[in-house]
This record gives structure tokens, sequence and C-alpha cells, in this order.
């Protein structure tokens, strides 16, 4: 299985419009943040986590060739802004994409993209197939199984995805108990850390690493960051071992 990080930063990206942080003006390749999504490569197939608002930008720049599936893990604009590129995967891949979301999320997408769901369909609008799935149980996508998670985003439920050993994790302040069991035993974690202040939504970097200690994952990243969490090399120099901060075009194999 190997993972690709499409995009590693938060709502705005980095660098933000109009900022003049040092973040910001970074010349740094891996100071550049899109909106967090992930690919994953497995058993011949592509699954993508989130089609945000730089899906093709993301698609383009990977050279992905195909899509199998799609997961959704909230409806924020950020994470869904993008699914009108699938059609390019329509006419490639010659079938519909199979889309996978909460019953919530498709009542999100069918708002927001109304022409494709119209009775009256325009030529040439994305083919999807909406596979409804739950924060209690198993699914698969691809034929590959997966196991959701359920965090909180302030008061919105979202939801991670866990692959074998693998864990993902965006948008998320507070994760129960019960969870906290699904993500054990993982070798790698990826989970979001927003900047060093106290945020409403999203964990703190010191929050995010005592999540990763009490879960005790010899291998975490962190994702959808801010430009206020400071210059990537200074962070990832002072992370504890086993910790970093993952960048845009990262890859890893597990």
């Amino acid at each position: 299985m190997q993972i690709t990080f499409l995009g590693t930063g938060t709502s705005q990206g980095v660098p933000l419009i109009a900022c003049q942080c040092e973040v910001c003006k970074s010349t740094n390749s891996k100071d550049k943040r899109l909106r967090s999504s992930i690919q994953i490569d497995i058993e011949g197939k592509v699954i993508v986590i989130d089609s945000g608002p730089d899906f093709r930008q993301q698609m383009l720049r990977n050279n992905t060739l195909r899509l199998d599936a799609l997961l959704f893990t909230h409806e924020h604009k950020d994470h869904i802004a993008g699914m009108d590129d699938i059609r390019a995967f329509n006419y490639s891949n010659q079938k519909a994409i199979d889309v996978y979301a909460t019953a919530g999320v498709q009542t999100a997408l069918r708002r927001e993209y109304q022409y494709i769901f119209a009775e009256i369909k325009y030529p040439g609008i994305p083919k999807l197939e909406f596979t409804t799935i739950t924060a209690n149980n198993e699914f698969k996508a691809a034929g590959i199984i997966i196991t959701p998670i359920e965090v909180m985003h302030y008061k919105l439920p979202v939801l991670g995805f866990r692959i074998n050993d693998f864990t993902y994790i965006t948008d998320a302040n507070f994760i129960d108990e019960l969870n906290m069991e699904k993500i054990k035993g993982s070798t790698h974690l990826v989970l979001n850390a927003l900047r060093h202040e106290q945020h409403i939504s999203h964990y703190t970097l010191n929050q995010a690493i005592e999540v990763a200690k009490k879960l005790n994952i010899p291998n975490v990243y962190f994702t959808h960051i801010s430009h206020q969490l400071g210059l990537h090399d200074e962070i990832n120099r002072h992370l504890p071992q086993g910790m970093q901060l993952a960048w845009d075009g990262l890859k890893i194999n597990i």
C-alpha cells in the first residue's frame, strides 16, 4: 500500500491569499500546501479521500490515471469543492465513479451539485454512484475493507478511515475512547495539527502529539496545517521521535 499526500494544508491552503508572513513567503516547497487529501494505491486500485478545491491540480501533479473510489470525511467546502472534476475519470475509465459518504454528506453534495442530480441531465456532467456509509460499520471500497472512525470537528461528526495498519484522520478536536480503540494497533497514523494556539474545532500541534503518544503509534504524520504553525523545517526539527509534518507529494509505503 502506498499513501500519497495530495494536500496537507488547511481550508485556505498555504500560502494564504494576500498574506506576507514568513511561512507564506517561504521558498521551501514543503511550505506550499494545497487543501488536505490523500491517495491510496493498494492491490492495483486507487482510492482518494476528499476532493477539495485543488483536486484537479492534485490529480495532474500526481499523474493519477485512474480513480476506483472517492471517500468523503465530511461536507465542508475544502473537502468537497473539487468533485466536479471526477468527470475526467468518467471519460478515461469509461465508468461512473463510486463515491462513499454518509447520508449527511450526500445531502450536502446533492445541494452543492444540483445539476448532477437533476432529472434533465446536461451532457458531460459527472457520473457517480453513491454508497452510504455509517460510523459503526466497516465497508468495502474498490474491494478493500475500510473501517470508519468517527471523530468530532467541534459539533460536527467527521469520519476518519483505517485500512489495514494505516489510519487517516483530519478535521478533529476530539476522539472518544471507542474510536480510539479502532485506531490502536495501527503502524501509521495521519492526524490533523492546525497550529499552536487553541482552536474551536481542530487539534493544536501539542494536542495532536498527546493523542499520538496515547495511541502509541510508531509512525505519525501531521496534516491539515495552517501557516500559523510555522516553517516546516523548523517545526519538524522539534517533533518527538517517530512524528513529522507531512508535506504535499510525500509518499509512504506500508
